[in-house]
Order: C-alpha cells, then structure tokens, then sequence
C-alpha cells in the first residue's frame, strides 16, 4: 500500500493522457517492464549504484524533483517544455512517464526505506502487485481519456498540475538544507 500510494498511478493519468495526445501512443508494456525492472533493480542494489556513481538519495530526490516540476508547468501552463517529435513516441513511455513518473525518485528512496522494514519478498510482491496496476491504467488510457470528455481532462491537467508541481516542490524541499 506505501508503494501504491507513493507511485499514485492513478493521480498521474491526467499526465499520461497529456504524454499520450503529444506522442501519439503510450507503449504500455515497454513502460511497465522498465518500471518493474527499476524497482527492482533499486531494491537490490539502489544504495550501492547511487555510491558508485557518487550521488546520494538527496540528489537523486532533487534531480526527479526538477523534472516533475517541469511536467508540472507544462500542464499548468499549457506550454511544450520537452520535445514533440518523433524522437518523443519512441521514448515517452520510457522517459518521461516510467522514470520519473512512476517510478521516480519518491518510489526509489521509499524502496530503499522498506527494505530496513520488511522482507524482501513481501517488496517484490508489492512492486509486482503496483506494477500490474500500472500496466492495467496505461493500457486503458484511452478508455479513461473518453470517459472523462475533453473538458473533464482540462480540469483533471490543471488540478494535478497544481498536486504535481507540490509535489515536486516538497520532494526538494525535503532534500535541500535550505
């Protein structure tokens, strides 16, 4: 549930619907296995890759921050920060909507805080469970995008605009000593 409430798939749709309309097509299979293999991956060895490369959780966290931040503005503001080319269809379901998106700096660091309290498979359980659930949300999309209406979108976009670019500015924040 920590991991369900961190991902928060659900509050990111107005978002995906946003990266879906740029692109053309959200690959939602491609987007659920790298979430699934980033989270993963960071469970076993997050602390160690992030030692290695000389960064700590702090700077990952503020890194993932500045990019929510931008995705935020984007839908607050109605403007194109990232690019709308071809270039963009082939790796928004990677980037920007699987990392960080999805499983961002947030997850990442809450993935490395669960391991000091709970068994490892009861986490792999739980990525796989959040995993299926994103992949289950991507896939249907556009479903969810006709069911809304373009109205209901516009206000959805504004509203977690607003939640995103908190969210974002709170993950600095906590990251920062300033």
């Amino acid at each position: 549930m920590i991991l369900f409430a961190i991902i928060d798939i659900l509050g990111a749709i107005p978002v995906i619907i946003q990266l879906r309309q740029r692109a053309g097509h959200i690959q939602s299979e491609k987007a659920s296995v790298v979430v699934l293999v980033l989270m993963v991956v960071f469970l076993f060895v997050g602390d160690k890759l992030l030692e290695l490369i000389g960064l700590d959780i702090a700077s990952f966290a503020i890194a993932g921050s500045l990019v929510i931040f931008f995705i935020a503005m984007e839908m607050i503001l109605g403007i194109h920060l990232f690019k709308s080319s071809d270039e963009l269809s082939n790796t928004v379901s990677i980037v920007p909507l699987a990392f960080p998106l999805i499983a961002g700096a947030g997850t990442m660091t809450t993935l490395l805080s669960l391991k000091s309290q709970y068994q490892t498979q009861d986490i792999l359980v739980g990525i796989v469970i959040n995993t299926l659930f994103v992949y289950l949300v991507l896939k249907n999309v556009q479903w969810l995008e006709k069911l809304f209406g373009k109205t209901g979108i516009e206000i959805l976009r504004k509203a977690f605009g607003v939640i995103l670019l908190a969210i974002a500015i709170k993950l600095f924040r906590s990251n920062t000593h300033l």
